[in-house]
């Protein structure tokens, strides 16, 4: 099961992921995501709490890769465990999404420092 909360801090808005990923849940993070690219530029992802992502997870990032760059969209996930992160590297996610370990510099890739 996943929770996710969202908040809105100056314009950065920030997609909280706690619990599960999987194929029944995935589509609460599809409508969270979909909500923020339709009114926000700078998007985090805050996976700190996140335990676990099935594929039809990873797929909901997967289905956003165009529309960031198209809408120049800057989201940055952060805060993955080994285990998780891992599994972004194995898909080669990690290459397509801007990934990083903390909050900090997170908010240093979308305010473009």
């Amino acid at each position: 099961m996943v929770e996710i909360k969202n908040s809105l801090k100056n314009d950065t808005y920030t997609i909280h992921v706690i619990g599960e990923v999987d194929a029944s849940s995935s589509i609460h993070l599809d409508e969270s995501i979909s909500e923020a690219t339709s009114k926000y530029k700078k998007i985090l992802v805050n996976c700190e709490q996140l335990e676990y992502i099935s594929s039809a997870g990873l797929g909901v990032f997967m289905s956003y890769i165009n529309d960031l760059e198209k809408n120049n969209i800057k989201m940055v996930i952060y805060g993955l465990s080994d285990k998780v992160k891992h599994v972004f590297q194995i898909l080669g996610l990690d290459q397509l999404l801007k990934i990083t370990t903390n909050e900090e510099e997170a908010k240093e890739i979308v305010d473009g420092l």
